[in-house]
């Protein structure tokens, strides 16, 4: 039985942890997520109730059907991928391994709901949660970048912050942070995406499973994110996953 006195959240003494557990249902919409994750994952922090939370949100997403449980499995990815244990450093991996097998064969039936076909959001989102449960590090976080259609890195060469946009602005890099605006003239260096062949790794495991979930605009994506780039300032070639992984990891 976990003694809740003797934990703590970003707020305090966990003693309400259980009570909110209790109170949320699978509305994401709902109150209670948001007083639940403020307390378990406080800006990407994490807790030792945090941890302690994991066999719970592991139970409710086992009760709630594969469409309706995706707030626990968000929430319970949130908490194992995060890096920032101000209060401890322990590993989720080791003490919940058996909560995170679980939690990997739940998200699975979770990726392959019929409706997630035209939800290409959330379909990033259970992928990135997979990634964390899988110990996949820095992807886990950062896969929703894919959702966004950029991410913010800086140059390897000059630490100038390139914009690394892959979508409907087009498939370039930039220093201007507005570069969505009509307006804009800044300088546009074009993406050059990797060769799906030559994929490895999770980048390989990545793309095949979205082609064959039927994401292909997504499988596109991943190729520009595990390709190469241009630094717009100084024009320095760099790998775009590594500059994610030193930004990040």
């Amino acid at each position: 039985m976990t003694d809740w006195s003797r934990l703590h959240h970003a707020y305090g003494t966990a003693e309400d942890v259980p009570g909110l557990l209790d109170s949320v249902g699978s509305d994401p919409k709902g109150a209670g997520w948001d007083r639940l994750w403020s307390r378990l994952c406080h800006q990407g922090t994490v807790y030792s109730a945090s941890y302690a939370a994991l066999p719970a949100l592991t139970e409710m997403a086992r009760r709630w059907s594969a469409v309706d449980r995706r707030m626990p499995l968000y929430l319970a990815g949130s908490i194992v991928a995060s890096t920032d244990q101000p209060y401890g450093d322990e590993d989720p991996h080791v003490t919940y391994a058996s909560q995170l097998s679980d939690l990997r064969q739940l998200t699975e039936e979770a990726l392959q709901v019929p409706e997630l076909a035209g939800d290409s959001t959330n379909y990033v989102d259970l992928l990135g949660v997979l990634l964390s449960f899988q110990g996949v590090e820095v992807w886990g976080e950062q896969l929703d970048g894919l959702n966004d259609e950029e991410y913010e890195v800086p140059c390897p060469s000059c630490c100038a912050e390139n914009f690394i946009v892959f979508g409907k602005y087009g498939f370039f890099s930039t220093t201007d942070s507005m570069y969505m605006e009509p307006a804009c003239t800044a300088r546009r260096v074009p993406l050059r995406p990797q060769a799906p062949a030559a994929l490895e790794g999770p980048a390989q495991r990545l793309y095949a499973r979205t082609l064959a979930d039927g994401h292909p605009d997504i499988a596109r994506k991943l190729t520009y994110v595990f390709g190469d780039a241009r630094c717009a300032e100084c024009d320095a070639a760099f790998s775009v996953e590594e500059a994610v992984v030193a930004r990040w990891g």
